[in-house]
């Protein structure tokens, strides 16, 4: 449980401070810190009956002398969880040493204790990482769910309860989007900084909180049975909005469907991938984006870019070449999300009705179709949306 170069560091530090050599050993009594180097490795046989009996002892020159790698001084037995690991012995006259035994005795098993949490911490956070990088890859021709709702069930975690997954990118604006003087940041050095931030949100003990990139951090979020998932909406822009305040980070969002088994948890946390992905490309500045709202999106990156290519170039090329194209493609946008109605799209687009007829008459006297066809509607929202997404297709006078 003591570490060879934890317990040289203390011994180090310690000798330094009170000015008299501290030796720390094993279990075992062998010495594994020294700030005399030279006993490192030796046997210090006073330190077995101190062990057997957690019962400090003092040796003066002649006690000393009678004991194998012995020196004058005190020896104190090191307990943790009531179980002696080792020892730490001062070395000088008993009357000149004594004073600092507890004391040194105290900070090393303090110290100790730290060590032996901040590792346990350290193999739980690997342990998280590797349970949500199986479920984001997971194959059940490759590996059964109930291998894994096994190794979740061993950190404590219960896969059966219903989830949804939540996917967090971390970024460095550019040099521009930083305000002036803010410095850069590292995102490996902030690690453990920003999963801090998603648990104090996502503090429930069935949340499974772990980093699967350096900037990304992935949750698998145990949600109540009565709670929607567009709940978590606020929930998420509490976490981007405390890493914006940060200089120099921001952050966004993708939330999933909510799931109950392995399979669909993979299903969820590829969405919440998804969301964020394509939120970024088809919505304004918002941080945080539900796969729901993004559904026809995602099919439509599924399709390919070149299909993509041909629809818009075949259903919207002669308004591509408009210098408002990208007014009426909104405008073509809110008149089909708002269930073709004309009260809804002036709200949406935060316009007056009139111009959305002035604007929907163009569209017409464009493509020659009339926007309340819907058939010729829904194919040129889904050309808008495969604009959004980013074709490749470049428009007339590009360069």
């Amino acid at each position: 449980m003591l570490s060879p170069s934890l317990a040289q560091e203390i011994a180090g530090d310690t000798s330094a401070v009170i000015g008299f050599n501290v030796l720390i050993t094993d279990a075992e009594g062998t010495v594994i810190g020294s700030g005399d180097s030279s006993r490192v490795g030796t046997f210090h046989e006073a330190s077995v009956e101190v062990i057997r009996t957690k019962e400090p002892a003092t040796h003066n020159t002649s006690q000393a002398l009678q004991l194998r790698g012995v020196r004058p001084g005190v020896t104190l037995p090191l307990v943790t969880d009531g179980q002696a690991v080792g020892t730490v012995g001062i070395t000088g006259t008993p009357a000149q040493v004594r004073r600092f035994g507890l004391l040194v005795k105290r900070q090393t098993e303090i110290l100790l204790r730290e060590s032996v949490m901040l590792r346990s911490r350290l193999l739980a956070e690997r342990a998280a990482e590797k349970l949500l990088a199986d479920i984001a890859s997971y194959d059940p021709h490759v590996v059964e769910g109930e291998f894994l709702l096994f190794r979740a069930a061993e950190l404590g975690f219960d896969l059966r309860l219903r989830r949804v997954a939540v996917a967090f990118e971390v970024t460095v604006p550019d040099a521009g989007a930083r305000r002036q003087g803010a410095p850069t940041r590292d995102m490996a050095l902030i690690r453990s900084e920003l999963l801090r931030t998603v648990r104090e949100v996502f503090a429930d003990p069935q949340d499974i909180v772990a980093t699967t990139a350096p900037g990304w951090i992935g949750v698998l979020h145990r949600l109540p049975a009565r709670r929607p998932v567009t709940s978590l909406v606020g929930d998420c822009r509490r976490v981007t909005d405390v890493i914006a305040a940060q200089d120099g980070l921001a952050a966004r969002a993708g939330i999933g469907e909510p799931a109950s088994s392995v399979g669909d948890l993979h299903d969820s946390y590829q969405d919440a991938c998804d969301a964020l992905r394509l939120g970024a490309r088809v919505t304004g500045g918002s941080p945080v984006h539900l796969i729901t709202d993004l559904r026809v999106h995602q099919v439509l990156a599924a399709v390919g870019q070149p299909a993509r290519n041909r629809l818009l170039a075949l259903t919207a090329a002669d308004l591509r070449t408009q210098p408002d194209w990208p007014v009426l493609r909104d405008t073509i946008t809110a008149w089909c999300e708002s269930g073709f109605n004309l009260v809804r799209a002036s709200a949406a687009l935060h316009i007056h009705r009139n111009t959305v007829v002035y604007r929907m008459n163009k569209i017409e006297q464009i493509t020659g179709r009339p926007l309340r066809e819907h058939r010729t509607t829904m194919a040129l929202y889904l050309a808008c949306l495969a604009d959004q997404l980013g074709s490749g297709v470049p428009r007339a006078g590009d360069s």
